[in-house]
Formats: C-alpha cells, sequence, structure tokens
C-alpha cells in the first residue's frame, strides 16, 4: 500500500485526484492539504510514500516547498502550466501531469511507482551459475536439491540450474520465506506442495522424499497447512 497526499488549492483539481486514487487499490489517500504549511504538518505526522503537489499556491509554491524538504516523499507535480516542467524533473519529481488530468494520463504516471514497489518488494536470490550471476525469484523456485557440492535448482516451468552452493546456507537465507527442509538433501517451496504422505511429498508434480531426521519439521509444516487451510 502506497501513502499519498494531496497538495492543491484548487477543491475542484484535489477532488479530482482524490477520485482517481480512489479507483487504484494499492493507493491510501492519506491526507489533503490546501497549501505547502498543511502539507507540511502532514508529512510530519505520517509517512507518506507519494506527494500529487501542485506548484502555484499561495504563500510558498510547491517547487520551493519540495526544495525545503529534508525527507522528500516521491512527487508528482500536477499543474495547469507547463512552464515550470524543467525545474520540476530537476527534482527528481517523478512526473510532471497538466491539468486538466485524465485517469488515463494519472494511470501511466502512477504506474512507474507501482512497478518500482512491486520489484523491491520481491524476494529473490542471486546465484553464480555457468560463469554469470542469475537472479532467481523465490515465487519461481519448486525447489533446491543438494549434489554433493553443488545445489540444483528446480523452477516451476522444469528449467533447472546448477550453482555452487551448501544447503545449509540456503536453509539460512530462506528462513522465514515459505521454504522447508524436508530431508539432508532437499528444502521445498511449500507454496507449491499439491500432495503428501508419511514419507513422501509432490512439490510442483515433482515426487521428494521426507528425511528421517526431518520429520519433525515435515509434521510441523503438515500440521500448520492443515490448521490454516482446514485440510
Amino acid at each position: 500500500m502506497i501513502n499519498c497526499i494531496i497538495v492543491d488549492d484548487e477543491p475542484l483539481a484535489a477532488s479530482l485526484l482524490e477520485n482517481h486514487i480512489s479507483k487504484i487499490d494499492d493507493l491510501k489517500l492519506a491526507g489533503k492539504a490546501q497549501n505547502a504549511m498543511q502539507a507540511y504538518k502532514i508529512l510530519q505526522n505520517q509517512t507518506v510514500d507519494l506527494m500529487f503537489l501542485d506548484i502555484q499556491m499561495p504563500h510558498l509554491n510547491g517547487i520551493d516547498f519540495l526544495k525545503s524538504l529534508p525527507r522528500k516523499p516521491k512527487t508528482i507535480f500536477t499543474t495547469a502550466y507547463r512552464d515550470f516542467a524543467i525545474e520540476g524533473f530537476e527534482l527528481e519529481a517523478v512526473d510532471y501531469l497538466l491539468k486538466p488530468i485524465t485517469f488515463e494520463r494519472f494511470f501511466k504516471s502512477v504506474e512507474r511507482i507501482l512497478r518500482n514497489t512491486q520489484d523491491h518488494n520481491e524476494d529473490f536470490i542471486i546465484i553464480k551459475t555457468e560463469g554469470m550471476h542469475r537472479k532467481i525469484s523465490l515465487s519461481e523456485i519448486a525447489y533446491f536439491e543438494s549434489q554433493g557440492n553443488d545445489i540444483k535448482i528446480v523452477l516451476t516451468n522444469h528449467e533447472n540450474c546448477i550453482s555452487k552452493n551448501k544447503i545449509a546456507d540456503l536453509e539460512k537465507t530462506l528462513s522465514g520465506k515459505g521454504f522447508v527442509r524436508i530431508h539432508r538433501s532437499f528444502i521445498i517451496n511449500s507454496a507449491f506442495v499439491t500432495a503428501f504422505s508419511n514419507n513422501e511429498i509432490v512439490v510442483s508434480n515433482y515426487q521428494i522424499p521426507v528425511g528421517r531426521s526431518y520429520k519433525h519439521e515435515f509434521d510441523t509444516f503438515i500440521s500448520s497447512v492443515s490448521r490454516n487451510k482446514l485440510l
């Protein structure tokens, strides 16, 4: 969820932005201000990720206000004038929207932020394989298999790759991310479990054995799934 505020002294323009924000689930309106001083109070008291900032306002214009902030939220300038575009971008504004702002143009601007936020929140690992460093999203991994001094990483699309890693180190890295070690040679992604018995588990159509010494971890995992999913 991205907390945003509207800073605009024009009620109609502010209402239009509020309506646009309400159509996007990942945006939450944290407040509205009619001038820089009101906006400053909101920023002091709340976490603000994104600010829709009008440029021409009484007492202190939007550009000077943004310059004065020691910690600047991501900012999208909103204005009826093109004259300030260059200065706005020099302040590393995300975008510069000309009024009246259509929803299509608004969404195009906000979508950049939503996409970047999702990228930053994505869990991934970086492995060295075939002489290259490769970034792999955890949501693409079905399981890891230890093969001597190597780790085979099996993806949900049935592709696999080999990396020089120790399974014990991977277990620490993956702690709390939905992965469970069920065998001295296997760590599975619990999101892709489709069936199980006392000594075997099926992950994304792969049959994987449950090791005796990992029976406790396996039973704890199964109990958690059964309790939360009502199996």
